[in-house]
């Protein structure tokens, strides 16, 4: 069933198109502090739009951080609220020489658009306002239910100053639920609802030795090495299986249902596919025993992202560093909290110290793993709105990765989340050349508007 707001979306794809290349020129990358003035620039930008479309109370809220942007419109007596989350900030877009077309000038081809943020999270945020967007023009400034918009500038460096106005301000995000697009379908064409995270640990290993760099030569032999110990103690925390060597690393794990693993089985996964095309690499590796889906939605990880420090630079400089540093992370499964989780690593590194150095363990952001209950109307009301825009019955699958205002959402606000999301696999997420299939761009407005619609009507 078509709706006017539908029509109105269809009508209006290439403007959506222009105003998203807007959105996506501006380089929001929130761990640099270059770009502050970037990131505040997109929020202005959203806030902007907001207004245009006939949102009310629209606010950049000032924090310690990054903004945070709020509008609402709640005149809907007696319908429920929908909290509509998104994340205006983007990753580095490191290494620039593997990108195709500049990360900051949007490029179209193959039927993707091209560009640093593009689906995590630009365009899937901005889905949600241009379905909105569409609602508010074609029903005399009115929407089925009544929302609230939250869009945060530091997602992607851990979320703090989001989580802290959620948890001192409670009741100015009073809802019902909560909309989150910022995940993926399982497939192409396969509609697709996220009901698990996993959550995260980052933290950072600093080893230090001398009081200052020191000649190779000279001291080579005598002075401790803080890259050779920071090495030993990263070997340490894996074995060759992948197993994590931490104590009591595993004990809280709590494993899928009987239930969730049979309907795992029956996705259409392609493990040589998603070796060659996805990921690249020989062969896969992991802990034995469990399939590749288990590892990446069900199972604890341990990574290293870098180890800066030392010469990098090209040429040769004979030189012992003072210090070392990597950067670690471990993804979280049901059960495990991060709280626990962390006192035992940090026990564990610091257990593996070598002689001739310290070590120092920081914990940088941490967000806990989360499994959404599937048996709610707001759920129901998805899965409706994706099989009518889709033709296809929605599948429900875990994601690998993290979003902690999630489950902020459910300790503060006390409300379930419904993440629905329209990227796809191999839309290259925090690396060169990120995309987004402007099929999903379009199709994800329309599934908001029938969503916003489903729920309205019960």
């Amino acid at each position: 069933m078509s709706s006017a707001a539908i029509e109105f979306a269809h009508q209006n794809q290439a403007r959506f198109l222009e105003e998203l290349k807007s959105l996506l020129r501006i380089p929001s990358i929130s761990t640099l502090p270059e770009h502050k003035g970037d990131v505040r620039r997109a929020a202005e930008f959203l806030a902007d739009d907001l207004r245009r479309i006939g949102m009310e109370h629209v606010e950049v809220i000032e924090t310690e951080g990054h903004p945070l942007v709020y509008a609402d419109w709640l005149h809907a007596g007696g319908k429920p609220t929908c909290l509509a989350y998104g994340h205006y900030d983007v990753q580095p877009a490191d290494p620039l020489d593997e990108w195709k077309t500049p990360p900051f000038e949007p490029s179209e081809r193959d039927g993707n658009i091209y560009a640093r943020g593009a689906v995590d999270d630009k365009g899937q945020m901005y889905m949600h306002l241009k379905a909105l967007e569409a609602l508010l023009k074609t029903s005399g400034g009115k929407l089925p239910l009544n929302v609230r918009v939250i869009i945060e500038g530091e997602e992607e460096v851990g979320g703090e100053q989001i989580a802290k106005f959620v948890k001192e301000h409670p009741e100015r995000l009073k809802s019902d639920f909560a909309l989150v697009s910022d995940t993926e379908l399982f497939a192409p064409e396969l509609p697709t609802l996220c009901v698990g995270l996993r959550g995260m640990i980052y933290t950072e290993i600093e080893v230090r030795g001398a009081m200052i760099d020191l000649h190779s030569g000279i001291y080579g032999g005598a002075a401790p090495n803080p890259f050779v110990a920071l090495c030993q103690i990263i070997a340490a925390l894996k074995d060759a299986d992948g197993h994590i060597q931490i104590p009591g690393f595993y004990d809280k794990v709590k494993s899928p249902s009987a239930d969730e693993l049979k309907a795992w089985r029956t996705l259409p996964f392609d493990e040589e596919h998603y070796r060659k095309s996805e990921v690249g690499s020989p062969s896969l590796v992991g802990e034995p025993g469990y399939s590749v889906i288990e590892r990446t939605w069900a199972r604890p990880t341990l990574d290293v992202h870098g180890m800066p420090g030392g010469f990098i630079g090209a040429g040769a400089k004979t030189v012992i560093p003072a210090k070392a540093t990597a950067k670690v992370s471990m993804r979280l499964v049901p059960e495990m909290t991060a709280e626990d989780t962390f006192a035992k690593y940090k026990a564990f590194v610091e257990s593996l110290k070598p002689a001739g150095v310290t070590v120092d363990v920081r914990l940088i952001h941490q967000g806990e793993a989360m499994v959404i209950p599937t048996d709610n109307h707001y759920i129901d009301a998805a899965t409706h709105a994706l099989k009518e825009i889709w033709g296809k019955d929605t599948v429900f699958i875990r994601s690998g990765g993290s979003i902690p205002i999630v489950g902020d959402f459910d300790r503060y606000l006390k409300i379930p989340s419904v993440m629905m999301g329209f990227g796809l696999p191999d839309d290259n997420l925090h690396a060169p050349n990120e995309k987004f299939h402007l099929a999903n761009y379009y199709r994800g407005i329309d599934s908001i508007i029938r969503f916003f619609e489903e729920v309205g009507a019960a």
